[in-house]
């Protein structure tokens, strides 16, 4: 529940066109506690003071010269990102109540005001817009967990399945070639073992920035569990460039991570598959990228494979049979800040 000095935070706009009855509403409010207070006589401003502002709740007079409060009510609904219309209708007419509420408003105040009847319409109307505002920010942040992971942030496999899927509806209809890319750091336990979860738990949030960094803001960066993570590579030229992908990562993965003080290195291998060469969907292709990573792996780990199923040209692939990356790198080491 809110409390009251949220409530009283509360940001207020006064819509109203007699400038008496702004004085008055404003005087009513401030002797209440309400600091952050906002009056305007000008009803086609109100939209792009509530666009810039995002009031909590607007006191609005309906009948005003030029552009009544119906009107302005049709252009907050425009604007309103949740679809929820903050306003309470000050109106003299008792025939436009109905209709206030008919067209959006959530409460109405009589004209002559009574002091305590607006301050409870006021506290009510805030109180329970700061509930709609913690329900729809705790949805978000459901939202946000049950497809992100939580330690590095990244998509997690169900995003990653979404997004792979929408990569591959393009591909189709633009005739292009996606790059599957799984990644999986080399001896991960031995930090676990030396430095404890907590370092490898950092370890693991260095390696999703530094691979973030490598590629394209339109590419996804997942990780799949454990020390695995997996790239989509959307609308790429072929191989070549899945393959240098491959490369950046992995010299990037290489340099010496630096976690409370101690020195340590690990490194990557990877495996590629391209759409629609080792897979049309979602499953085969993860599928044939794990293959390729464990090719990679039995190559000597730190290099990169491209998977073997394929119906493309041998040309196309003759240059991926060697390793195409090798370093001369341990698969994971740890200096100690003793130097040991």
């Amino acid at each position: 529940m809110p409390s009251p000095a949220d409530i009283l935070r509360g940001n207020i706009l006064i819509v109203d066109d007699q400038q008496p009855d702004i004085l008055l509403l404003e005087q009513m409010l401030r002797g209440a506690g309400y600091a952050r207070i906002t009056p305007t006589m000008d009803p086609r401003a109100v939209c792009a003071l509530h666009r810039d502002n995002h009031y909590d709740l607007i006191l609005l007079d309906l009948q005003m010269p030029g552009m009544d409060g119906f009107e302005v009510m049709e252009g907050l609904k425009a604007i309103e990102a949740d679809g929820y219309l903050s306003v309470l209708a000050l109106t003299a007419e008792p025939a436009h109540k109905l209709r206030a509420l008919q067209g959006g408003a959530k409460d109405f105040v009589s004209k002559p005001f009574d002091l305590a009847e607006l301050l409870m319409r006021v506290h009510n109307m805030l109180e329970v817009r700061l509930l709609h505002q913690a329900a729809r920010h705790h949805g978000e942040m459901l939202e946000s967990l049950a497809l992100h992971d939580q330690l590095t942030g990244l998509a997690n496999r169900r995003l990653l399945a979404d997004r792979l899927s929408m990569a591959l509806v393009h591909a189709r209809r633009s005739k292009s070639a996606v790059a599957v890319v799984y990644l999986d750091l080399d001896g991960f336990k031995q930090i676990n073992d030396t430095l404890g979860h907590a370092a490898g738990d950092t370890l693991l949030q260095m390696v999703a920035a530094r691979v973030v960094a490598a590629v394209r803001a339109e590419d996804t960066v997942a990780r799949q569990g454990g020390d695995e993570f997996i790239l989509v590579l959307w609308h790429i030229t072929g191989p070549d460039y899945a393959a240098t992908v491959a490369r950046k990562v992995i010299e990037a993965l290489s340099q010496p991570f630096d976690i409370d003080g101690n020195s340590v290195s690990v490194t990557t291998s990877a495996g590629i598959a391209i759409f629609p060469f080792h897979g049309e969907d979602v499953d085969p292709l993860i599928r044939s990228a794990d293959l390729a990573l464990y090719e990679a792996k039995r190559a000597g780990r730190n290099v990169y494979r491209i998977s073997g199923r394929t119906d493309v040209s041998a040309a196309a692939y003759s240059h991926h049979e060697a390793p195409a990356f090798s370093a001369p790198l341990p698969n994971a080491s740890v200096t100690l800040k003793d130097g040991r």
